[in-house]
């Protein structure tokens, strides 16, 4: 059984490296949090190594981080995952980052040999811990169908979406897009319906079955909102991240986004309002906090 190297074990990468272990592969985790590589140890992995001295040892590494500057870092710097990999090593990237960034990666393993594929995935972390993420596979069809005894443990819903290693990418800004809209709706539309005196439960039950449903209303509702408890999940950081990511990919590509970009607006105010640690269902606090203040000034 091939060994495994997984560098980023933060709340996406630490449930999907434990499920590797479980599944019976040696894995080496590594992060630069030693709480996360000590609970990741005490789940049966194995750490203590550096990253560049595991690449030239361990057959896949996999990555799950967090911006496109710790991927360009962990991948491209001197002391990076190609500069000391080995010519048989497959890296899989499970970052949401640029297509541009997935495409210098995927250059600059080939000049060593080195297979590459740009893989972003859509679950939220209760996928991670399930292993039934949604992965959106770009890259080499054979090195894709090579990996797929590790990418079936981490996953339910695979996709190879074409030779290109940044199409998985495209497709993945485009979900948090759509995340983007879908979570500032339910966020609007459940502080109104509480400003006009409706409860929060009922607006969710009725909407639930009607056509206002949605995943990330249920996703958002059920495991944040409705329990007052905004910690783990998706930050709100990490989405305004992917917006700006998918506001750059619709430049470079001459499109637009009339709404989207009016979210970037909101997110960012957001996060400087302090909610970006937090899920981004937090966003339906800063709202309530909106309609409050002018419930004051108008009274």
């Amino acid at each position: 059984m091939k060994t495994i190297a997984f560098i980023g074990l933060g709340n996406m990468g630490l449930p999907m490296a434990i499920n590797l272990v479980n599944s019976g592969y040696s894995v080496y985790g590594v992060d630069t949090n030693p709480g996360a590589e000590e609970q990741f140890r005490q789940a049966g992995g194995k750490t203590g190594i550096p990253a560049e001295m595991l690449a030239k040892q361990v057959d896949i590494v996999l990555t799950s981080l967090p911006t496109p500057r710790v991927v360009e870092n962990v991948y491209l710097s001197e002391n990076g995952i190609i500069e000391n990999g080995h010519s048989s090593l497959t890296i899989i990237d499970f970052s949401t980052i640029s297509p541009q960034l997935n495409e210098r990666v995927y250059e600059k393993a080939r000049e060593k040999g080195i297979d590459y594929l740009g893989a972003p995935v859509s679950g939220s972390v209760s996928g991670a811990v399930n292993g039934t993420l949604t992965i959106m596979v770009g890259g080499e069809k054979r090195v894709y169908e090579e990996s797929l005894p590790v990418l079936n443990i981490l996953g339910e819903n695979l996709f190879h979406l074409g030779e290109s290693p940044g199409v998985g990418t495209v497709i993945k800004l485009l979900n948090n897009l759509m995340i983007g809209f879908y979570t500032q709706a339910v966020a609007e539309g459940v502080a109104l319906g509480e400003q006009l005196g409706v409860n929060p439960d009922t607006i969710y039950d009725v909407l639930s079955v009607s056509f206002g449903q949605s995943r990330i209303y249920e996703r958002n509702y059920k495991s944040f909102m409705a329990h007052n408890n905004y910690e783990g999940g998706f930050s709100t950081n990490l989405l305004l991240k992917d917006l700006k990511l998918a506001k750059q990919m619709a430049l470079e590509s001459g499109g637009s986004l009339p709404i989207g970009d009016q979210l970037i607006e909101l997110y960012t105010k957001a996060v400087e309002n302090g909610y970006g640690p937090m899920d981004m269902s937090s966003v339906y606090l800063m709202v309530k906090e909106l309609n409050n203040h002018k419930a004051v000034t108008q009274s």
